[in-house]
């Protein structure tokens, strides 16, 4: 139930974000404040729909992922079913992803309707048993709906950060009403997806936590997600994916992006240290070797 609450709580942040910048745009070209909130509610209310009903098929498409048959991956089908067997889970939809890029990542709305997709990269990269840790987290996901949730909320942060490049834009070239109005526009340009970056974060960061404990149990074996973490690690950092959008690194396993300086303070998954560690103690604490 916390964890719900908190959720919802961070959702709520998020469109209420949008809205007061939909506020102010109203108030700043049309000098009618609520109009605009009233506006962006709306677009908020329409890209939950659409985040909800179309997540899978946005990302699916966004990647150029196929999904395939049994005779077509063999391998990732009989370990997935597997982990479904153990988890007692339906069966979801394999794909494949044309990237070299060695990771993974779940979609869809709910377990019933799940994807679970795989670079090319990542099958030679690992061994079955941690590509069965890799597998397990994301079905964690699926078992615990995350997918929906950092889907809507990517779709939100995303939304933020596009709204407040217009406001800077608009507001460097002197189209607002004014020189205070202008310095308000400038800091909430700059402050806006900062702050919609990290509650993103926030959810996210909180739930690849979740999913490494999860699916390590699932699985019985902590050491071989450890294990197949480090790699992906260091495959992403040697091989960074070559086409994407940022706002959709919280549906991996491991960040496929990467980037300097400010950059990793926002970073969507805890640092691998982290949860390298906590799966360590995981498996002390159970007594699991695998």
């Amino acid at each position: 139930m916390h964890s719900t609450l908190r959720t919802l709580g961070l959702f709520a942040a998020l469109t209420l974000l949008f809205v007061g910048i939909g506020y102010l745009i109203g108030g700043y070209f049309l000098g009618d404040w609520m109009t605009g909130a009233l506006v962006f509610l709306m677009f908020a209310a329409m890209m939950n729909i659409i985040s909800y009903f179309l997540s899978d098929k946005i990302v699916l498409w966004s990647y150029k992922a196929k999904i395939v048959s049994e005779a077509e991956a063999p391998r990732v089908y009989n370990i997935v079913k597997k982990i479904c067997f153990k988890g007692d889970l339906p069966m979801p939809r394999i794909a494949i992803v044309p990237s070299q890029n060695p990771n993974a990542f779940a979609t869809g709305r709910n377990k019933n309707k799940a994807v679970v997709a795989v670079t090319e990269g990542i099958l030679p990269l690992l061994s079955d048993d941690e590509l069965e840790g890799v597998l397990a987290h994301e079905m964690a996901h699926v078992k615990n709906r995350d997918i929906l949730v950092m889907s809507v909320a990517a779709t939100i942060a995303g939304a933020i950060s596009f709204a407040a490049r217009m406001f800077w834009w608009n507001a460097m070239f002197g189209r607002g009403r004014g020189n205070n109005n202008a310095a308000m526009l400038l800091i909430v340009a700059i402050t806006a997806p900062i702050a919609a970056l990290l509650l993103q974060l926030a959810i996210s960061r909180n739930r690849e936590y979740k999913a490494d404990r999860e699916g390590a149990l699932m699985i019985q074996r902590p050491r071989a997600l450890a294990r197949a973490l480090a790699k992906l690690e260091e495959g992403n950092r040697r091989r960074p994916i070559e086409r994407g959008n940022p706002a959709t690194s919280s549906l991996f396993i491991v960040n496929p992006f990467r980037g300097g300086g400010i950059v990793t303070l926002f970073m969507t998954h805890p640092p691998m240290k982290a949860r390298i560690r906590r799966l360590e103690e995981l498996a002390e604490e159970t007594g699991y070797i695998g």
